[in-house]
């Protein structure tokens, strides 16, 4: 832990602010230390100095030199690409994606999977050749883009397991596939090398991406009611790949984050066990719950929804209670909330700064 740094009111001067038209504003204020060296005490001692924000906080960074960003119409960098204009087309892989602007996004068009049956990967999946991006180029271009002081996550689209899967199989498939005993092993072998494919380009992140502080990895395992598959599948199929990935991305000096969308907290020890360092549950999870069994072993989003029209005082009551119960030395949280209430993101920051000070 970190030597302790004496609080003062006027640390709670606004030094930036981050507007969003759907999540009112995210304020920086004056602390003792950046947001980026606060993240980073998340993960060496567990005890930052205050509770951050899981939205606002963070440089975020999807350059267009790796295919899938493209290809999903995700490209989120310094590069002034056009998602909505230019996305879709191939993946890393050669899958081929149609951007859908109703939803934002691209998905592989349905009903002729690539992959028919996980015996025939080799035949039919070709590695990609990381090393023929531009990564110097896009580097370049995004040195400003991820400087500063604020924390910086490479993000992973598609991962290497049960969505790579869905866009080589369609989801039928995949779901099969994973069930078939004929098939388990070709899904073993396949699982092998498409993190094999991660972890060169976590090599080419460690190389021309130095100031990334985070690898961000999306691998999606349920939908909005129940997992897509078993436990047992999970430890059997998906763990052990991920913990080859995230201890290869912890080697390389980098947090390993998972993005994993759907109704799986009862998956959760599964997270913990793949090594990955944080999840950030969508809200048909229990959050809380997550918090208060597993907060000690991951970091945890805890989502908080505010009521409208509370009162100033109202605001700094329910912040004092989200720091009494959320956020602990050895125990801390990211926090996921409507800022549009001033007051409840100011008394997070003095209540959580005082709490850590005097632990």
């Amino acid at each position: 832990m970190m030597e302790k740094i004496p609080f003062s009111e006027d640390e709670l001067t606004v030094v930036k602010e981050v507007k969003s038209a759907l999540r009112g504003s995210v304020r920086t204020y004056k602390t003792p230390i950046t947001n980026r060296e606060n993240f980073r005490h998340c993960f060496t001692d567990k005890c930052p100095l205050w509770v951050l924000p899981a939205r606002g906080t963070s440089a975020d960074i999807t350059p267009k030199c790796v295919p899938d960003n493209v290809a999903r119409g995700f490209v989120h960098s310094a590069e002034g690409f056009d998602n909505a204009a230019n996305g879709g087309g191939p993946d890393m892989f050669g899958i081929e994606w149609v951007y859908v602007p109703q939803v934002g996004g691209s998905m592989v068009k349905p009903g002729n999977p690539t992959l028919e049956d996980a015996n025939d990967w080799r035949d039919v999946i070709k590695e990609p050749d990381i090393d023929s991006w531009d990564w110097e180029g896009s580097a370049k271009a995004n040195a400003e883009y991820i400087g500063g002081d604020a924390w910086a996550t490479f993000t992973i689209l598609n991962g290497a397991w049960m969505e790579r899967l869905i866009s080589f199989m369609d989801f039928e498939g995949a779901a099969m596939a994973l069930i078939d005993e004929d098939q388990t092993e070709a899904v073993r072998e396949l699982f092998d090398m498409t993190t094999n494919t991660l972890m060169k380009i976590v090599d080419k992140v460690a190389e021309y991406f130095p100031r990334i502080d985070a690898i961000m990895v999306h691998d999606d395992w349920g939908s909005q009611k129940d997992p897509f598959f078993s436990e047992d599948i999970a430890y059997d199929l998906f763990v052990p790949s991920m913990r080859k990935l995230t201890d290869y991305i912890r080697s390389k000096g980098f947090v390993a984050m998972l993005h994993s969308c759907g109704h799986t907290e009862s998956r959760v020890k599964c997270y913990i066990d793949a090594g990955w360092q944080s999840w950030t549950p969508q809200p048909m999870n229990d959050t809380k719950k997550l918090y208060d069994e597993y907060g000690d072993q991951i970091l945890i989003s805890v989502i908080v929804n505010l009521p409208e029209g509370l009162s100033e005082e109202e605001q700094i009551k329910a912040a004092d209670e989200y720091v009494d119960k959320y956020f602990a030395p050895g125990k801390p949280s990211l926090i996921s909330y409507d800022t549009k209430n001033e007051a409840f993101e100011r008394e997070l920051y003095r209540a959580s700064r005082l709490k850590m000070l005097n632990a």
